[in-house]
């Protein structure tokens, strides 16, 4: 059954956008990530403009994050303070980020920046996940316990500007949550995710915020800079596909809700190596599509102005 995009200019196949939809969610509640470092990429494989790809992917995650923030806020596991500072630096990233992709599109170098970017970002970040759950699946069946110093402290602790964040029970300086906020602010805009498995650990190992807070004020970020991300793609690059958005969101609900299920049956660092193997396939195929010469190596396409 073959649905017409009416921003993407193609018909797709209704049962294969929902069964996209349906195996990041099924991703998504499996390991806990957004899942939208990965159905941007899928997106591009079958055919839909890079563009659209990322513009549709952060409107999906506007509503797979309200819910979790949402439940979190119940819990009065968000701090607001923090979260704030962190949602003014990603409004910031977010704003840089769109004209920085109009910019990108008036140049017509806009899907090769987006597919370089997704190559060099999911090949370290799967890189590193796979290191490490290999090496903690090595340490658990030798028995080895890794000895570990944690401190309080560290540069973070020495920059000026410092605030009191009383939910956070934390007294450090605001510059590293404002410029961690702008980078989740970039990534949004100009990939199409929502960042949550890059300043997660940043919050955790980097601001020293207690485990507990860390989601829930993560989430509230991330809410709100991927909705103006949405509005400024649908406003300014008019990128924003509602109809591929809705079917991906429904195939997406559905899916999750097995996933949640299935990771009941899996370790966390046997989660973390599928989940690194899975990255890395992505990242493998996005490079084999730059490196292998097209079957076309020329087409005709309207450039600005509407002239050929």
């Amino acid at each position: 059954m073959q649905i017409y995009l009416p921003i993407a200019e193609i018909s797709v196949n209704l049962f294969a956008i929902l069964a996209m939809g349906g195996a990041v969610g099924f991703l998504s509640g499996m390991f806990g990530v957004g899942g939208g470092f990965l159905m941007t990429p899928l997106l591009i494989f079958t055919g839909i403009p890079p563009t659209v790809a990322v513009a549709t992917g952060a409107n999906q995650i506007v509503a797979s994050s309200i819910s979790g923030a949402l439940a979190q806020w119940r819990r009065g596991n968000v701090d607001i303070k923090l979260g704030t500072v962190l949602l003014i630096g990603g409004v910031i990233g977010a704003v840089l980020g769109v004209q920085v992709m109009k910019w990108l599109r008036q140049a017509g170098q806009v899907d090769l920046v987006i597919s370089l970017a997704y190559v060099t970002f999911l090949g370290v970040i799967g890189g590193l996940m796979l290191i490490e759950s290999l090496n903690a699946i090595r340490c658990k069946a030798q028995a080895i316990v890794p000895k570990r110093k944690p401190s309080r402290h560290n540069w973070v602790h020495g920059l000026p500007l410092k605030m009191r964040f009383h939910r956070s029970k934390l007294y450090i300086s605001a510059i590293p949550a404002l410029v961690l906020g702008l980078v989740v602010g970039l990534m949004v805009a100009l990939m199409g995710v929502g960042g949550g498995f890059i300043i997660v650990p940043a919050m955790i190992y980097l601001l020293r915020v207690p485990t507990n807070v860390v989601v829930g004020t993560s989430l509230f970020q991330i809410v709100f800079v991927t909705a103006l991300v949405t509005i400024l793609h649908a406003t300014s690059n008019q990128t924003v596909d509602i109809v591929l958005a809705l079917m991906l969101m429904v195939g997406g609900v559905i899916g999750a809700q097995f996933g949640v299920q299935a990771g009941q049956y899996l370790k966390g660092e046997q989660m973390r190596a599928l989940l690194g193997f899975l990255v890395l396939a992505v990242c493998v195929r996005m490079a084999i599509d730059l490196i292998v010469q097209p079957d076309e190596l020329y087409s005709l396409s309207p450039m600005l102005g509407g002239q050929l």
